[in-house]
């Protein structure tokens, strides 16, 4: 099973306002998302790779800092992320 990546710029037109809106909170998170969803397969196939994984663990904890600062500042488009992007179940 192999995880296509959507990609960066996929994600910014999605959930940005405008092509060049990279620093939107939304954005980050959905931006971490794609790269945490490839690297989670990656570390399935490749067992030993040991950098890989400290390098997904530092991501799913930058992500998770920035999903704790929207659900501060804006609990609805929170709920509405986490549904849209499927983090959690």
């Amino acid at each position: 099973m192999s995880y296509e990546r959507v990609g960066s710029r996929a994600m910014i037109e999605k959930y940005g306002r405008d092509p060049r809106d990279t620093g939107r909170t939304e954005v980050q998170i959905a931006v971490l998302t794609d790269r945490i969803n490839y690297l989670t397969e990656h570390a399935k196939e490749h067992p030993k790779d040991h950098a890989g994984r400290r390098g997904l663990l530092g991501l799913v904890g930058r992500r998770r800092r920035l999903l704790d600062y929207l659900a501060r500042t804006d609990i609805q488009q929170y709920r509405l992320l986490i549904e849209q992007l499927g983090i959690r179940r």
